[in-house]
């Protein structure tokens, strides 16, 4: 046998013996894999609120002794606390900021809050839960221009009317929901300023003062419409603003207080609104209404926040 007959004829039994054992390996099954568990689905925590989102914010932000913790109802809430700089502090100063701002927000609140201190007064600012207020929601895009009229099934007069029907049954529902929706927001708000007022008063203050800035002068005096505390002895309003389709307005609140009540306001912004509130005042007797003009200071934020500070401590500590 000659050496390259040897030599080819390993591979020839091999090229012999592949074809054959192809066909059994495949029909051998994978061994299968142990299947894994169905596993449950994780349940999500639910999103934060602004609110709650702004209050972690300065737990975080702010050293441990502003913070304190008060309750209203079943829910507790933040409130920024600095007791007056004084063997005799003459009182507290409780802060109500707007829709969308903070309980240190940069305007208003944030300086009246860090200022009065110095100056015998305690001050506690509250951060109030978020509400629906429409005039800082997003609007929605206008409908496409388009020449083609919408075409519409010809409905007979009694297909009409009970549509007619179900679309005002659908409104009322709606409305209905709005209503009880306004209700549980204004109750909530209310419970948190209660009990502010009662974190004062536990802390001595002889006098309490009610400071609302934007929105937040809407809900102080409606509450103070709605909720008169004895412990109230004054109410300041700054840039006052109700939200959009709220009910009582700020017109038929201001003849109803019964402490002294002073309109800080910009003149250039919303004088209509701002004149309106000071003749309404002027139909009726009350404990005393004033209006007081505020100048924007441009480019200098911190002289204008110094002006408006001199100005509500001027009539916080009139007579």
């Amino acid at each position: 046998m000659s050496h390259t007959f040897r030599a080819t004829l390993p591979a020839l039994f091999l090229s012999l013996i592949v074809p054959c054992t192809l066909p059994a390996m495949a029909a051998d099954p994978a061994p299968a894999k142990d299947a894994a568990p169905t596993e449950a689905p994780v349940e999500r925590a639910p999103l934060l609120t602004r609110a709650q989102e702004d209050a972690i914010a300065l737990e975080r932000q702010l050293p441990p002794q502003d913070l304190q913790q008060l309750q209203a109802g079943d829910e507790s809430f933040l409130a920024l606390w600095k007791p007056a700089n004084s063997a005799e502090p003459q009182g507290a100063v409780i802060l109500l900021p707007g829709a969308g701002e903070s309980a240190d927000w940069p305007d208003i609140i944030g300086p009246l809050r860090r200022k009065f201190p110095d100056t015998g007064w305690a001050t506690l600012s509250i951060t109030l839960p978020d509400v629906q207020d429409e005039a800082l929601m997003p609007r929605e895009p206008d409908a496409p221009a388009t020449d083609e009229k919408p075409k519409e099934a010809a409905k007979d007069d009694t297909a009409k009317e009970a549509d007619a029907q179900a679309q005002a049954g659908d409104d009322a529902a709606k409305a209905a929901a709005a209503e009880e929706r306004a209700k549980a927001e204004a109750e909530k708000i209310f419970a948190r300023i209660e009990s502010a007022i009662s974190f004062a008063q536990q802390n001595k203050a002889r006098s309490i003062v009610l400071v609302g800035h934007s929105s937040g002068a809407y809900w102080a005096a409606r509450f103070l419409n709605e909720r008169p505390s004895p412990a109230v002895q004054k109410f300041a309003m700054v840039a006052a603003r109700e939200p959009l389709n709220t009910k009582p307005s700020l017109l038929e609140l201001i003849p109803t207080l019964k402490m002294k009540t002073a309109d800080f306001v910009y003149r250039n912004l919303a004088a209509q609104a701002a004149n309106d509130r000071l003749q309404a005042s002027k139909r009726t007797k009350g404990a005393g209404f004033t209006q007081v003009g505020l100048t924007n200071i441009a480019g200098n934020e911190d002289a204008e926040q110094e002006q408006i500070f001199r100005r509500i401590r001027g009539w916080v500590e009139a007579n």
